[in-house]
């Protein structure tokens, strides 16, 4: 819509981008952080699902990463504006999948129902198995999830509306 910010969200391999402005092909400010779901994974998680330990200290340095995006992200949005991202990347909708939101051409994902499916990764990071929790038991899963929350938390991101396609 002409005159209302959008927010595209990019959880890659390496890296994450985060574009807001006006028009989505020409964006106002594009921000490429250093964590994505193979680099988180690779620079904390020892085994194929991260420790207690190994989660608090990827959850300390991903803060950092994302309030720095924050601050500078914050100058592009006007006083009042929530901004609510978009993505069409299938990590972040295996999370809504894994969240209870139903398979569709638009799916909205809160940060309520982020945190429960991160709660569940904490409890399998305490030795539950991950089958009992309906994860999956890959070091990949747990940074995207870890990456997505603490982006959700400290952009602040009330939820994501992810789309089908390219």
């Amino acid at each position: 819509m002409p005159g209302q910010l959008a927010t595209a969200l990019h959880l890659g391999a390496e890296h994450t981008v985060v574009a807001t402005g006006l028009d989505p092909q020409l964006p106002s400010v594009l921000l490429t952080l250093a964590l994505g779901s193979q680099k988180t994974a690779r620079d904390f998680f020892r085994g194929a699902l991260p420790t207690p330990f190994e989660l608090e200290t990827a959850i300390a340095w991903v803060e950092d990463e994302v309030y720095a995006a924050h601050v500078r992200h914050r100058p592009w949005v006007p006083q009042g504006v929530v901004v609510v991202p978009c993505s069409t990347d299938p990590a972040l909708h295996e999370i809504a999948t894994l969240a209870g939101i139903a398979q569709g051409p638009l799916r909205i994902l809160t940060l309520d129902a982020l945190e429960h499916v991160f709660n569940r990764l904490v409890s399998v990071s305490q030795g539950r198995p991950a089958s009992q929790e309906g994860l999956p038991a890959h070091a990949a899963f747990a940074a995207s999830l870890l990456v997505l929350r603490e982006l959700m938390h400290h952009m602040p991101f009330g939820s994501l509306t992810l789309m089908d396609g390219a």
